[in-house]
């Protein structure tokens, strides 16, 4: 048994159908999230390659001591692009949402604009006006409020820099603020979070999802599966463990999250993680608003948007655009020939 931080659709001939798993945890704890079952779900061959039990959402960490500074609140993306440029030309201190291995920001931003990779149905749409919308919105967000370190440092880059104070917003789960939590007591006052932010279209982030897939050729399967669904059964005590880092996809079994996310004695103000009682209404699943196909799951491992936005930068949005859906395309009838799609 293996676990993966995205969809492993591309391991479906591989695996077991993990359907029971599913049912049974249904029948224990209640309905699964919608994106849960996107993200393991495969319509086409009508099999589950893989089982989720939780996800850990990306959202807004922001310095709240420099946003209020100017004056803005980054709840939309035009708030971000008005209040990063603002705090870089007075205090030269950039944003943070990078262009390296950065899918989920960038995603969230195309949810937001009313664009996507494929449509519900499984058919190739980035190639919009909603796409070449939000590349131009991007494009002026990195050519406004940052600089090429911040466009092309790593996620690890972008953690650190946030907490010793070099960055002034950052889109990550919420482990910069627990980091902050243990050793810097005034940048984790600073330090707050914010929903992913609205669109012209929507509020609509993206995620890390745990899925687990178990093999066909595992020696104990059916211990495999009671494992699993003992798993989701002690979720209360996950959520816990990892200090709200790991959310449920089963929502009952966390029956007091609203609670607990309310009051955290650990933060500073002990309500900053109320912001998450409801991550997952603006929360979904890569390949939204489809299923996360393995397709999907090639474009996202090989950075096939944020190539999209820097190509923008060399030959403009139209023709970026244009390349990144010749690319989707050829990946999308690669799978569709293996009858994944």
């Amino acid at each position: 048994m293996l676990m993966f931080r995205w969809p492993p659709a591309a391991f479906e001939n591989y695996v077991i159908d993990h359907k029971e798993i599913h049912e049974e945890c249904e029948r224990k704890y209640g309905k699964p999230l919608r994106m849960a079952v996107r993200s393991t779900y495969n319509p086409k061959s009508n099999k589950y390659f893989a089982f989720s039990p939780g996800y850990m959402p990306v959202f807004v960490n922001y310095r709240k001591d420099l946003w209020d500074d100017v004056g803005i609140f980054p709840d939309t993306w035009e708030d971000i692009r008005r209040g990063g440029m603002k705090i870089k030309e007075k205090h030269g201190i950039e944003l943070g949402i990078g262009l390296h291995n950065t899918d989920y920001a960038l995603n969230a931003i195309l949810y937001s604009f009313g664009a996507s990779v494929q449509d519900e149905m499984g058919n190739v749409v980035i190639n919009s006006k909603e796409t070449r919308e939000a590349v131009r919105f991007i494009k002026a967000l990195y050519e406004e409020s940052m600089t090429r370190m911040a466009m092309w440092g790593s996620n690890e880059w972008h953690l650190n820099s946030m907490i010793s104070g070099e960055l002034s917003l950052t889109s990550e789960t919420n482990v910069i603020a627990r980091i902050a939590e243990m050793g810097n007591s005034e940048m984790s006052e600073k330090i707050q979070l914010a929903k992913t932010p609205k669109g012209p279209v929507c509020r609509m982030g993206s995620n890390r999802m745990a899925c687990y897939l178990i093999w066909n050729f595992a020696e104990n399967i059916e211990g495999a599966k009671q494992f699993l669904v003992d798993y989701v059964g002690s979720f209360q005590k996950i959520f816990l463990t990892s200090r709200f880092l790991y959310f449920p996809c089963f929502p009952n079994t966390v029956p007091d999250m609203g609670q607990l996310l309310a009051s955290d004695s650990k933060a500073q103000p002990p309500t900053k993680y109320k912001v998450l009682e409801d991550v997952a209404k603006w929360t979904t699943n890569t390949g939204h608003p489809g299923y996360a196909n393995a397709a999907i799951g090639e474009i996202h491992a090989s950075n096939l948007i944020s190539r999209m936005v820097q190509d923008a930068f060399a030959e403009g949005v139209k023709d970026a655009v244009k390349d990144a859906d010749t690319e989707c395309k050829r990946i999308f009838s690669k799978w569709k020939e293996k009858g994944l799609i």
